[in-house]
């Protein structure tokens, strides 16, 4: 059975960071292990995280939008594909570019508050 979050609601035992800057990296791992998630993976590039999904699929995951040199979007497809739940992060607001077929997924502008996290984490990015 999955940990509870503060309000009874169940959280993800497998969350996938996808976040190329290894400090903030780390703050949502600290911060989504003390919601009471049971494991935090992380990778830095597209490669990283599709070999991590491959190796085992996350519960849900939170994607940086733009990494060093590329997008999280190949990404953002496979999870879609697997009908795993994510939420793009980013530092761009409004302005960050998010192709159409990803116009409706939700977003945490950077930085987010735990509280948004958590609500994010709660919501499955609902």
């Amino acid at each position: 059975m999955a940990p509870a979050l503060p309000d009874g609601s169940s959280c993800p035992a497998d969350v996938l960071v996808v976040e190329d800057d290894p400090i903030i990296a780390i703050d949502f791992e600290d911060r989504l292990l003390g919601f009471g998630v049971s494991q935090v993976r992380t990778a830095g590039s597209v490669t990283q995280a599709l070999d991590a999904i491959e190796k085992r699929a996350p519960d849900f995951a939170l994607l940086d939008v733009e990494l060093i040199r590329e997008t999280s979007f190949a990404v953002a497809e496979r999870l879609v594909g697997l009908k795993i739940p994510f939420v793009f992060v980013t530092g761009y607001g409004a302005e960050a570019r998010i192709p159409r077929e990803f116009s409706g997924q939700p977003r945490l502008q950077k930085p987010c508050s735990s509280e948004a996290l958590e609500a994010a984490l709660r919501t499955r990015g609902a």
